[in-house]
């Protein structure tokens, strides 16, 4: 029998049972398209995260209060960062490879205008240098200066976010909004960075930090961090230990096991993430594959109930002379069609699946992951039509004809 007998043969015999075939290709093609969607999920998931880490800016280092990372710092206190502390940093005779210093402070506040509130997710209070250091561009109005930080005046510039839910479609420069019963200037709209998570980076207000200390804050509680810009990407390393230096001498720290503050750089977050994610990708096959092995033995179970209805045709084919590479031929190639149709369904629906926002993720397809989920459907059909198709072949003619 020639190979195309053989597919009509397998064609005809998927067609005997319809209902039957149709649900094991859906069994085939949950496992594909779950394949797909979650490894485009966690890829998704990935770079977003990494894109909203790249958009603070490749040389910012970021200075908070504790120590190291993991527990390894043996300080028994922790003395709050500061505004000296910053000043510190900014001296170039100290640390030569840092661009600029922001001390910032945080907070969460209500924001009105004509009767609209919205509870901004951070109200930050800094310097102009932070612009710069965490890549926040304007995209109306211009950032407060210097000069606003010395006078404390009461100036903002907003988030997008915050700008529409505030104002629409109206452009929120020159106009006047009260920030926890303060009043503020509106000077300027940052651009749109997006994000995924919990916390929008677009719903923020910033403003001179003499200003926020003074409305919300206070003086006297320190500063919640210090945004550090390196001069450049490969200063990044050098910088960090500067900054270490700078505020052991400030905090009055000889071992460099006791720190009371930690020094994080984009890379490190990056390295990560990235780690973190390998993980959380391997996790999401994982499970995906689960779906395609229940497919497999949905599969088995299908081609032996075939096999056992059929028995008296493959004693015929035996008794008329079909040799035994004939019978496991035919009952293979239904198996593989079976793994074959629901795969290639399956990949559809795993790339039409993909064009949605999954619980706030775009999904970012892995080519790769298309092509092994794919072929591990029609694996899948070989090895698991194998038992069924070599069970048919050896049946004995005589047994077959007698079978009821």
């Amino acid at each position: 029998m020639n190979p195309f007998e053989t597919l009509r043969f397998a064609f005809g015999g998927l067609a005997a049972n319809k209902v039957r075939s149709g649900l094991t290709m859906l069994g085939v093609l949950i496992g594909v398209a779950a394949v797909i969607i979650l490894l485009a999920v966690g890829n998704g998931s990935s770079q977003a995260v990494k894109d909203s880490i790249e958009k603070l800016g490749t040389n910012a280092l970021t200075v908070s209060s504790g120590g190291g990372f993991g527990g390894t710092s043996t300080a028994t206190s922790t003395k709050p960062l500061t505004v000296d502390d910053a000043r510190a940093l900014a001296d170039p005779a100290s640390a030569p490879d840092v661009e600029s210093v922001a001390p910032e402070v945080t907070t969460s506040q209500s924001a009105l205008y004509n009767g609209t509130s919205h509870t901004v997710n951070q109200v930050v209070g800094t310097y102009p240098a932070y612009f710069k250091a965490s890549n926040s561009k304007v995209a109306k109005g211009d950032y407060f200066s210097a000069d606003d930080v010395l006078n404390s005046r009461k100036v903002a510039v907003i988030g997008s976010t915050t700008a529409t839910d505030l104002f629409g479609t109206a452009s929120p420069v020159g106009k006047k909004i009260v920030i926890g019963g303060t009043p503020f200037t509106v000077v300027g709209v940052l651009e749109t960075k997006g994000g995924t998570g919990f916390q929008d980076p677009d719903d923020t207000v910033i403003a001179p930090l003499p200003t926020v200390q003074n409305a919300f804050t206070g003086f006297s509680g320190g500063i919640s961090q210090i945004l550090v810009e390196a001069k450049s990407a490969g200063a990044t390393t050098p910088a960090q230990n500067e900054i270490t230096e700078v505020l052991m001498s400030q905090h009055g720290i000889k071992d460099s096991s006791a720190l009371d503050f930690r020094v994080s750089s984009q890379a490190s977050l990056l390295d990560t993430q990235a780690s973190t994610n390998k993980t959380f990708t391997v996790l999401l096959g994982a499970v995906a594959a689960i779906s395609l092995l229940v497919g497999g033995i949905g599969i088995t179970n299908i081609m032996l109930v075939t096999v056992t209805e059929r028995t008296r045709e493959i004693g015929i084919r035996k008794a008329i002379g079909a040799p035994k590479g004939v019978i496991l031929g035919q009952f293979l190639a239904e198996s593989t069609l079976l793994s074959l149709v629901g795969g290639g369904l399956g990949v559809v629906g795993g790339l039409i699946g993909s064009r949605f926002t999954i619980v706030g993720i775009k999904p970012v397809i892995i080519p790769e992951s298309v092509v092994g989920a794919f072929a591990i459907a029609v694996a899948i059909g070989l090895f698991f039509g194998s038992y069924p198709a070599n069970r048919a072949a050896s049946l004995r003619p005589i047994e077959a004809l007698r079978h009821e």
